[in-house]
């Protein structure tokens, strides 16, 4: 009887001791951030991912101590079964119940991207892709698509022009980004790439979307839109507007000098006038063309946008602008300058009234490029 008062007593002990221990060890892991001096990382939750292998990835990229514990603790708070799939931000400095509930009510990261003024939607498409936002091929589909740019009442072949200048915040697509040129052997390949396309689609009515919303105060004379609806011009001072604002987005980054440049080519247009602006011969070439323009690019026909060769604006835009720069299309400068060329001294230029002042003034840009 003894024996077994003292077995009975050595396993209360033992309990005792062992709850003590559990209930410190549980104290421990829930009041000690894994790291000090925490970091901001990210976590990939996979749509269908269980409870383990989350923990595991948790722990193994430093967010929690110990995933048997995170575990326990998730499914003590009924949790187990609410974890959202997408990527989160997290601290490794964080105790662990602040990042279960990150990963079960917190929002998906967001990333922060700039496109800068002046880019052409390649070079748009690009940024987008070498920050895994979207994949260039899918992005140039979605801008050429009939049907977006019906639906975003834009009168070109391209959405060029109305790709926002502007810093964004956008969510990534939880897969990883398929290569170029990828073709889906399987269903699983096949939702990827309509996820992937869905997001280019989804980055590219972002930037049209905010596009009209930034220039909607701009626009002079417009017709009252329907309610609910961003006021839009009528389709041709459209064209004309954004057209003029992506040459004079690419002539000169002087503010003061916008305005000037537009009624530069106001002139030239009301005299029947060629353009010959280089930007629209550089973005005629395309993507591959890198270095300087040549005598026979400038004589090239084969280039639609050639505004040596072909009077009037070219077919559309040359690249995304500014707001400074549309407002500079829709109200030139009114002045009698039909020439300008840099002054080869900062980013200014020189204005001329008629040919023989700007012969001078090209003269004079081309000592001071000898002069350096």
């Amino acid at each position: 009887m003894k024996k077994l008062l003292r077995l009975a007593l050595v396993l209360f002990l033992l309990a005792v001791a062992g709850a003590i221990w559990i209930g410190y060890e549980a104290r421990v892991f829930l009041t000690t951030p894994p790291h000090a001096h925490g970091e901001d990382i990210y976590i990939d939750v996979p749509a269908g991912a269980n409870l383990a292998q989350i923990a595991d990835d948790l722990e193994q990229k430093g967010a929690i101590t110990d995933s048997r514990k995170f575990k326990w603790l998730a499914r003590l708070k009924k949790s187990a079964h609410k974890l959202q799939a997408g990527r989160f931000l997290v601290n490794t400095g964080w105790l662990p119940e602040k990042t279960l509930d990150t990963l079960v009510n917190g929002m998906p990261a967001l990333y922060r991207i700039t496109i800068p003024e002046g880019l052409t939607w390649w070079q748009t498409a690009r940024l987008l892709e070498e920050n895994g936002l979207a994949r260039a091929e899918d992005f140039e589909a979605v801008i050429r698509d009939p049907a977006f740019l019906r639906h975003y009442g834009i009168p070109f072949a391209t959405a060029e022009g109305f790709l926002m200048p502007d810093t964004y915040l956008l969510k990534k697509p939880d897969s990883e980004m398929p290569p170029p040129a990828f073709h889906p052997a399987n269903e699983a390949d096949k939702r990827l790439l309509a996820e992937w396309r869905a997001q280019a689609r989804s980055v590219a009515g972002r930037l049209v979307d905010n596009f009209w919303r930034k220039t909607a105060t701009l626009w002079p004379g417009q017709d009252e839109p329907e309610p609910g609806k961003l006021p839009k011009p009528n389709r041709d001072d459209l064209k004309k507007w954004a057209t003029l604002a992506s040459i004079v987005e690419k002539e000169t980054g002087v503010p003061g000098e916008r305005r000037r440049v537009a009624g530069v080519y106001e002139n030239r247009l009301a005299r029947n006038m060629l353009l010959q602006a280089d930007p629209t011969v550089i973005y005629g070439m395309g993507p591959t063309f890198k270095g300087r323009l040549r005598r026979v690019n400038l004589e090239d026909p084969a280039n639609g946008y050639n505004t040596y060769l072909y009077p009037g604006l070219p077919p559309g835009p040359i690249s995304s602008f500014g707001l400074a720069a549309l407002q500079a299309a829709i109200q030139p400068e009114k002045h009698n300058y039909l020439f300008f060329v840099a002054t080869g001294a900062g980013d200014s230029h020189t204005f001329s009234r008629n040919f023989e002042e700007h012969s001078r003034a090209v003269e004079q840009y081309r000592k001071a490029v000898r002069s350096k």
